[in-house]
């Protein structure tokens, strides 16, 4: 592999960060006069008008970035709704998560009765849920809460819009608590 096909995949994994001078060269084991050099001759290649990318250096960090040409299809991916709606699984674990929160992948478990780690990992990846934390205890085991994003989709200023649980709901009531919690965002989500 090349050294700018190395560069090019080291700042695509570092995003927004972006590596700096000093990083690159530790990481290539070059020097930074060597590595500069590679910038400059990197940046002319991102120059083309036809590719959708360019490099930049901001604050002596480098990285790449979609060109401003690219600003209203970009606009319009974001804009468009995801089809991929959530499983039940997913939306079961979901609403655990956001009524219990703190809440380890156990409990949440000892909750639903059956294995929660592919809904946990959706629910990750679709960043409605996240790490808070770590239990205390033998294994430290991850704390999930809600995300900003989960806020956002559902329309909440604050846990506290979330619908109230009836009084008197028992453990084995979790059928109920899904559903008073699909109901309602169900008719958000319309």
């Amino acid at each position: 592999m090349n050294n700018q096909a190395i560069i090019e995949s080291l700042l695509f994994v570092a995003g927004d960060q972006g590596l700096s001078l000093n990083q690159l060269s530790t990481i290539l084991e070059m020097d930074e006069k060597t590595i500069s050099h590679l910038m400059s001759e990197f940046s002319k290649s991102y120059d083309n008008e036809a590719r959708g990318l360019e490099l930049i250096e901001v604050a002596d960090v480098y990285k790449l970035v979609t060109k401003k040409e690219s600003a209203e299809y970009i606009k319009k991916l974001v804009d468009i709704p995801t089809s991929q709606s959530l499983s039940q699984a997913a939306l079961e674990t979901l609403a655990i998560v956001a009524y219990r929160q703190p809440i380890t992948r156990v409990e949440i478990e000892e909750v639903r009765g059956v294995k929660t780690e592919r809904p946990l990992q959706t629910l990750v990846a679709k960043a409605l849920i996240k790490e808070v934390g770590r239990a205390e205890g033998a294994g430290r085991a991850i704390l999930y809460g809600t995300t900003n994003e989960f806020m956002d989709y559902f329309g909440l200023k604050t846990l506290k819009d979330l619908p109230p649980l009836p009084e008197d709901m028992k453990e084995q009531d979790l059928d109920q608590e899904t559903d008073l919690f699909f109901e309602k965002f169900n008719k958000i989500a319309e």
